[in-house]
């Protein structure tokens, strides 16, 4: 039995491949480039990031899951992320004073140094892939609409 294929799955299927290829594209660009100059993935990166935003007050600290969800990881391997993270320096983790099953994770002095210090690199390699990225056509499309939800400045 053949089937003609639904152009508009067809359609669906060739879109998300093509963002896919730009996700993979740009991850890549940035990985070599956290690498090269601070010894940090792009998954290190992103949980320093997160949780350099935390502030104290209400709903200002993440719980692991919140940071798992945050960095689009597994439970299992945010932990092992974090534990790699604290046995650096970068991260330290403490009891919630109200819930003390409750585990929070902060940002080191260290962790924010780094940070700030990769930041520019993160996001010089960011537009540098962007750019790349924005001169195959099937991927141009893609590019304008990830550009477009940046605020303007």
């Amino acid at each position: 039995m053949s089937r003609t294929p639904d152009p508009a799955l067809l359609g669906l299927a060739q879109g998300w491949c093509a963002l896919s290829a730009l996700h993979g594209r740009i991850e890549a660009h940035i990985e070599r480039a956290l690498q090269a100059a601070h010894g940090l993935s792009v998954r290190e990166f992103s949980v320093l990031d997160v949780l350099s935003r935390q502030h104290n007050g209400e709903g200002g600290h993440l719980r692991m899951n919140e940071v798992a969800e945050a960095v689009v990881l597994s439970q299992s391997a945010t932990t092992r992320l974090v534990n790699r993270l604290e046995d650096r320096g970068l991260l330290t983790r403490y009891l919630c004073l109200t819930d003390r099953r409750g585990i929070y994770t902060d940002v080191t002095e260290a962790g924010l140094a780094l940070l700030a210090e990769a930041r520019p690199t993160n996001d010089t390699a960011l537009r540098e892939a962007l750019r790349e990225a924005s001169k195959r056509e099937e991927l141009a499309p893609l590019v304008t609409a990830v550009e477009s939800l940046a605020p303007v400045s």
